[in-house]
């Protein structure tokens, strides 16, 4: 079993998974900010790797992108960076990139390298699963989970097709548009994890958009699996720049708040 399949099996609450970019806004600041999540109860790490054109990510992440850029922060950075975080945690680590950088790299070699520094899945945010063959067979080679995006708007034949390939956990998208906090996690959310748990036995995770302990509980309570917290988190790393010390605290504290209203019954507050 997979490490990222061993945080879903037989777990009574809800999985957080927490994200930050690699590489913002240093490298070895953001092994410590990946450290303290870990810390504070994130269950699955999910790395974002900077890239210029970033079409899925709001401004919060657009910005943390450029910073970790800035720094010189590379794919070989990024594996160094997992490895770091690998050598003092077997929580699962999730990349999130985009097509040009692994097709740059090369499919099989970008697969290859993220296997050896550690790395347990990996989502393609402008991938369709109709593109994704040569894909799916470099992480199927390589033990690495090919998770895969569901829009709101996608089809219940076509959410079918995403389910029978994806590994890992089916990543649901709560929102239209691209990340960034929103004031609630809407009802057509909640629907989809509705249609996506009654064609796949996978666990499905809820992003986008999510920032609050009200969110989650509410996500956790309408049967979600995992709820995936980006940009609050990014916003508390862009916000303490200057002071990393208080950065931490604060990234731990937060993520225990969330931890915290996940760990209530049946995910109500």
């Amino acid at each position: 079993m997979g490490r990222i399949a061993g945080v879903f099996k037989g777990r009574s609450s809800t999985a957080l998974i927490g994200f930050t970019v690699a590489g913002d806004p240093d490298k070895d600041t953001c092994v410590r900010i990946a450290r303290a999540l870990i810390h504070a109860g994130t269950d699955i790490l999910e790395l974002g790797v900077p890239f210029s054109d970033p079409v899925a990510d709001g401004p919060t992440i657009q910005r943390a992108g450029d910073r970790a850029l800035a720094a010189g922060t590379t794919p070989d950075t990024v594996f160094a960076i997992v490895r770091d975080v690998r050598g003092h945690s077997d929580v699962p680590i999730v990349l999130l990139t985009y097509f040009n950088t692994v097709f740059r790299r090369g499919i099989e070699k970008f697969y290859r390298d993220a296997c050896a520094a550690g790395v347990d899945g990996i989502l393609i945010a402008d991938m369709p699963v109709e593109e994704s063959g040569e894909v799916l067979v470099a992480a199927k080679k390589n033990a690495i989970d090919q998770i895969l995006l569901v829009a709101r708007t996608t089809s219940d034949e076509r959410l079918r097709t995403i389910a029978a390939n994806a590994g890992g956990f089916l990543y649901l998208v709560s929102v239209l548009g691209v990340t960034g906090a929103r004031s609630g996690v809407p009802q057509a959310a909640f629907d989809l994890v509705r249609r996506a748990k009654a064609v796949t036995d996978l666990p499905v995770a809820l992003g986008f958009g999510i920032s609050t302990p009200d969110q989650v509980a509410s996500c956790a309570a309408h049967g979600a699996d995992g709820v995936i917290v980006g940009s609050a988190i990014v916003d508390l790393v862009e916000q303490n720049l200057k002071d990393h010390a208080m950065m931490l605290h604060r990234l731990e504290g937060y993520i225990a708040s969330l931890r915290a209203a996940l760990q209530e019954p049946s995910g109500e507050r």
